[in-house]
């Protein structure tokens, strides 16, 4: 199995120069639950040389509390450097660790070709796609009072019809190789009363894009209690020829790998018998078995 999406910081909390032993030690743990590579995928909106191009997307948000929660939200969080982040993954791999380069890339609309000439030229194996706010609504973030209103004003429907135009609009972007969480949108357990329309709309962003989707086991830790995707979503994605990878999104060591290999019985389900894996942004199959 693999684990193809991993943070190296907890949110909330600063960042530090990355250092082959900590990449060492999460390959040790991955190995430990049966996960023999292991992608690190840190969210670029971490990285202080994000902060010209990007920051400040919150600004056209009419509500004040979103918009101030928004920037400081980015404000402690955007402390890293790319550069050493990059030079130290490229050397635990030089040093022979099943690690791969990898970033988790956002949704900023009318910039996503900013985003991709900031990451041209570096080695990536792979960029995840993510939808985690829409304007200023950082959605997935319920316990923010501002984020937690919205959820209430603009209800369940509203709310995944605004998601899944922004999931079209990344995966039309051509920026990212793989869409993470892909109906992240359920994570604090509201799902609109008939799903399929939403799920036919992601299923088919991710097809008409040719993209990757992860199949992760973090919903199980969130409200949501269910993996991503849904299990009707990932048959219609099987149906459409969408092949897949395996993810845990653990941002602490001790859940790299959690419950990845519980991922398998619902792979098997959807008639799945392969994997992803990446090196160069190229996409290889690994078989389950």
């Amino acid at each position: 199995m693999l684990d193809y999406h991993l943070h190296l910081w907890p949110h909330g909390t600063p960042a530090a120069p990355v250092t082959v032993e900590q990449i060492a030690a999460y390959c040790r743990q991955a190995a430990s639950v049966g996960v023999t590579e292991i992608a690190v995928t840190e969210h670029l909106f971490r990285f202080v040389q994000a902060g010209p191009d990007l920051a400040g997307f919150w600004e056209d948000d009419d509500n004040p509390a979103m918009r101030s929660a928004m920037a400081a939200y980015w404000a402690e969080h955007a402390t890293a450097d790319l550069d050493q982040y990059v030079e130290a993954i490229e050397a635990a791999k030089a040093a022979g660790l099943p690690v791969k380069l990898g970033l988790e890339v956002d949704h900023y609309p009318g910039r996503m070709d900013a985003v991709a000439r900031l990451l041209a030229g570096y080695p990536f194996d792979v960029l995840l796609g993510s939808v985690h706010w829409l304007g200023a609504w950082g959605f997935d973030n319920w316990a923010q009072p501002a984020f937690a209103d919205e959820w209430q004003r603009r209800g369940t429907e509203g709310a995944w019809i605004a998601y899944v135009d922004a999931v079209e609009d990344l995966a039309a972007s051509g920026v990212c190789d793989v869409l993470a969480h892909l109906d992240l949108c359920k994570v604090t357990g509201r799902v609109p009363a008939d799903p399929e329309p939403c799920y036919e709309r992601l299923a088919a962003a991710a097809a008409g894009a040719d993209l990757v989707v992860e199949v992760s086991s973090a919903g199980w830790r969130k409200p949501a209690a269910d993996a991503y995707p849904a299990t009707a979503l990932l048959a219609d994605l099987h149906r459409r020829g969408v092949v897949v990878t395996t993810a845990s999104d653990a941002h602490c060591l001790v859940d790299v790998g959690r419950q990845v290999q519980e991922l398998r019985p619902r792979l098997a389900a959807a008639g799945y018998d392969t994997v992803t894996s990446f090196s160069a942004r190229r996409p290889t199959p690994v078989a389950l078995s």
